[in-house]
């Protein structure tokens, strides 16, 4: 996939009524600070357009990112802040959970994972939300540069049983700095765009 022309086209708050897109969605989600942004800008060849946070929670919005007019990025609310408050996180909850049972053009959730850590409750719950809605997600283990090479089989096996997911789910390693694991998003992307026939 190349990606020559890339927009911030939609940004949907908690009260905002989603767009009623024609072309197909991949949706991203993850818990705060696991690198969605960074990941989003590494496949859009942009430094900075999903905005970065050393500061969690910085997503509150849906946001719809129009790739070369064929696909849509969306990126959803980071979930687990801890220092939101509870309503506040419901509201984001809410909103997650609207747009995966509402969007007509949702193809594909990339369903993002720190490889460092074993998976979260919340990691955990929203797995299982995402097959709920109908969709066997992609799961990207993000900051794979942040451990040892001999490391990484441990690290993916560890988020395959925690998850306890389906046989037959794909993981991919992914490292924003070495950008491993970006082409094989990019085939994903590819098979999609095949798929809609555009």
């Amino acid at each position: 996939m190349v990606i020559k022309n890339v927009s911030l086209e939609t940004v949907c708050g908690i009260t905002s009524k989603l767009p009623d897109n024609r072309l197909p969605e991949v949706a991203f989600a993850g818990k705060s600070n696991v690198g969605k942004s960074s990941l989003i800008n590494v496949l859009m060849n942009r430094k900075s357009l999903a905005r970065t946070s050393s500061q969690p929670g910085k997503t509150q919005t849906i946001n719809f990112y129009n790739i070369n007019n064929v696909i849509y990025f969306v990126d959803l609310p980071g979930y687990g802040y801890a220092k939101a408050n509870e309503s506040v996180k419901a509201k984001w909850g809410k909103m997650v959970e609207d747009y995966l049972h509402k969007s007509k053009q949702l193809r594909k959730v990339f369903l993002l994972i720190d490889i460092r850590h074993a998976p979260s409750e919340n990691d955990r719950l929203m797995y299982e939300w995402i097959l709920k809605n109908g969709y066997q997600p992609v799961i990207i283990a993000t900051k794979l540069d942040k451990i040892k090479r001999s490391q990484q089989q441990k690290q993916v096996n560890l988020i395959r049983t925690s998850l306890r997911v389906k046989e037959g789910t794909l993981l991919i390693p992914f490292s924003a700095q070495t950008r491993q694991g970006r082409d094989d998003i990019y085939t994903i992307l590819d098979e999609i765009l095949t798929e809609a026939d555009y």
